[in-house]
């Protein structure tokens, strides 16, 4: 068979068959009387050999061993092109998600694009001060799509700078959007404790009731950290679904001064203090069986207003334990002197 019909036959072009002729791939096995290229079936063959294995990645030099070295085993090629393959997707994939952050920012422009560029670049520095700087940029000038700064802020460590991403992502919406909430909410599910407890604070930071709506969620979550973030920030916002919470918090020593806070924060309605309280007693009463629980719970009956909280604190100034009836009867004093 001759060179034409082979490079029609095969679709390698006649071009690349002498290329792998030149490289010693490939030998025809014979000529004609005029001098032209005779390929026979086992030629043919090989051919395809070649096409099959550059499809594979190998190169024309790995080929010609592949084929010729009888002691070559493919095993340690193959694993190469594995890892090879899985850095070019990587690299593609990390491609196409900045193509497509940028678009999502809409730019007008070239220089809307370079903006951006620049921005995500510099959110993704080593430079703490660099990622800081492109975090409290973005907004109204260079518009960073949400994406980008939630996969920035459950990946940053440092406070200052996971602050300012905070403070981006709650300008980036007005609240009735869910993308952030809802990319956040998706990460309470990771593996990685860290990346729960940003995902959480991110959550608390963002307005609106969609934010809430996943942070009332999140209080059912088995990680305390998640679920006690979730209270805290929902106490402050008037919802007295977190009482449970916050109580438990209290007696457990687990940012027991900023649930107290929230608590007076919810005791401003007289029923919800007057539930504040009464969980306060019970849990004082059948709940709390370490001294420095109990305290904590008798001082987080200080700033509760209401019959319930004042009963209870008159309760406390004779109670055995030192340290509880002291503080239950100095915080009567300071009740009586308003």
């Amino acid at each position: 068979m001759l060179i034409g019909e082979v490079a029609r036959r095969s679709g390698v072009s006649a071009r690349m068959l002498r290329h792998y002729e030149s490289l010693g791939l490939l030998r025809p096995s014979g000529r004609t009387g005029s001098g032209y290229r005779e390929y026979s079936g086992e030629d043919i063959r090989r051919i395809f050999h070649i096409e099959s294995l550059r499809s594979l990645g190998l190169s024309l030099r790995e080929i010609g061993r592949a084929l010729d070295d009888s002691g070559f085993t493919p095993s340690a090629l193959v694993d190469d092109l594995i890892r090879q393959t899985r850095r070019r997707i990587a690299a593609e994939t990390e491609l196409l998600t900045r193509l497509r952050r940028i678009d999502a920012a809409e730019p007008a422009g070239w220089e809307d694009v370079l903006q951006v560029v620049a921005v995500l670049q510099a959110l993704g520095s080593k430079s703490a001060v660099d990622r800081q700087r492109a975090a409290l940029s973005s907004g109204d000038e260079v518009p960073v799509p949400v994406e980008a700064l939630v996969e920035a802020v459950l990946s940053e460590t440092d406070p200052n700078v996971a602050g300012a991403l905070r403070w981006a992502l709650a300008r980036s919406g007005d609240g009735s959007d869910d993308g952030g909430a809802a990319l956040l909410a998706d990460a309470l599910g990771s593996p990685v404790a860290a990346v729960r407890e940003r995902a959480v604070r991110s959550l608390a930071a963002l307005p609106g009731d969609r934010a809430a709506a996943r942070l009332r969620e999140a209080l059912a979550h088995p990680d305390p950290v998640v679920h006690g973030q979730a209270a805290l920030a929902l106490g402050t916002r008037g919802s007295a679904d977190t009482v449970p919470t916050l109580v438990d918090m209290i007696a457990d020593g687990r940012n027991d001064t900023d649930a107290a806070d929230a608590l007076s924060v919810l005791a401003d309605d007289a029923a919800t203090a007057e539930r504040i309280a009464t969980a306060l007693a019970d849990r004082l009463a059948h709940g709390a069986s370490t001294a420095p629980a109990r305290v904590r719970l008798t001082q987080a009956l200080a700033d509760i207003p209401g019959p319930t909280a004042s009963r209870a604190l008159v309760q406390l100034s004779s109670d055995p334990d030192r340290a509880v009836s002291l503080t239950a009867t100095y915080l009567l004093r300071l009740r009586d002197a308003r």
